[in-house]
């Protein structure tokens, strides 16, 4: 990776721009690679990760083989809606990482070190040691149904439904403002920005991937929607971002969304993360080929949101 410090950038930290950049390691990480000489500036070395950056420099950063974190079994509670043989469903609580990974804060505590001390050795192992049955993910604040295979044939046939966009996956969302038409589409390709490396955007470059998420009003509120949303692919933040991205942020979300209108909503309600729930999804089950939909019930935190808006409409 190579980028060019810019003026707002000018008289920072090394780690500090590389996280900036970076933002899915750590600063410990990151200052592990400047130490171990993965990172040059004007094809020099960096010597420290305090170094302070001018205008115009030229950093580089080493492409780095990561380390799989050997994830261990840890006795964590998992809600179980559904279990056979071949994967189970669970509901995923609000600010549970579902892996472990060597650039991340989250080495233990995860979803995957929970569901290793349930299933015991009866999990699939083609994620890798720190993903093992791990077929999709979930941001960390985001609650909700997640799968996970228990071997590897049934991850083979899982992964397969996803890949080929089989698999019907639902969220329950709260945007600002109401939105027009009541039902749509979204159908707008996404990229990771080059202006902040931590988010994603809309975006007509040549290598963006294509994104469509479908959308339905269920509730109306005064200042906010309450709605259905299916995403047909299943790109990095792709509600968050196409929400944004025509006006109607996810409420809770300070990374796209509406940072004042946010504030004075957590003031007056107590809303503690984005509005963002993952609520059914609907596949064929190993072996039999049958297909079932799964679905987890709204979480307390986001229910009570729900049931002071509609008193507020009463």
């Amino acid at each position: 990776m190579k980028f060019i410090v810019s003026e707002e950038q000018a008289g920072k930290r090394l780690d500090v721009i590389l996280a900036e950049v970076t933002p899915d390691y750590t600063r410990s990480f990151i200052q592990k690679m400047v130490k171990e000489g993965n990172v040059s500036v004007n094809k020099k070395v960096a010597q420290k990760a305090s170094f302070k950056l001018s205008e115009w420099d030229v950093v580089r950063v080493k492409e780095i083989e990561l380390r799989e974190v050997d994830a261990q079994p840890e006795e964590i509670p998992l809600d179980i809606l559904y279990e056979d043989q071949d994967f189970l469903v669970i509901n995923k609580s609000a600010g549970m990482v579902v892996h472990p990974t060597e650039t991340g804060d989250h080495q233990t505590g995860t979803i995957v070190n929970a569901v290793l001390h349930h299933c015991k050795k009866d999990l699939s192992g083609i994620g890798g040691f720190n993903r093992p049955g791990i077929l999709h993910r979930l941001d960390k604040d985001t609650s909700g149904i997640l799968t996970i295979a228990k071997n590897d044939q049934a991850h083979q046939f899982l992964s397969k439904q996803i890949h080929d966009r089989e698999v019907r996956k639902f969220y329950l969302v709260l945007v600002k403002g109401h939105i027009r038409p009541q039902k749509g589409s979204i159908d707008a390709p996404i990229f990771r920005s080059m202006k902040d490396r931590k988010k994603m955007e809309v975006s007509g470059h040549a290598k963006a991937r294509h994104a469509l998420t479908h959308y339905e009003v269920l509730e109306e509120f005064k200042d906010v929607s309450l709605l259905k949303v299916q995403i047909v692919t299943g790109r990095t933040h792709q509600i968050r971002v196409h929400f944004a991205s025509i006006g109607f942020p996810v409420v809770g979300d300070d990374l796209y969304g509406d940072v004042k209108f946010n504030n004075q909503f957590k003031k007056d309600f107590g809303l503690q993360r984005q509005f963002l729930h993952a609520f059914q999804i609907g596949l064929k089950v190993p072996r039999t080929e049958e297909w079932r939909e799964f679905e987890a019930p709204l979480s307390g935190d986001l229910e009570e949101i729900l049931e002071e808006q509609r008193i507020l409409l009463a």
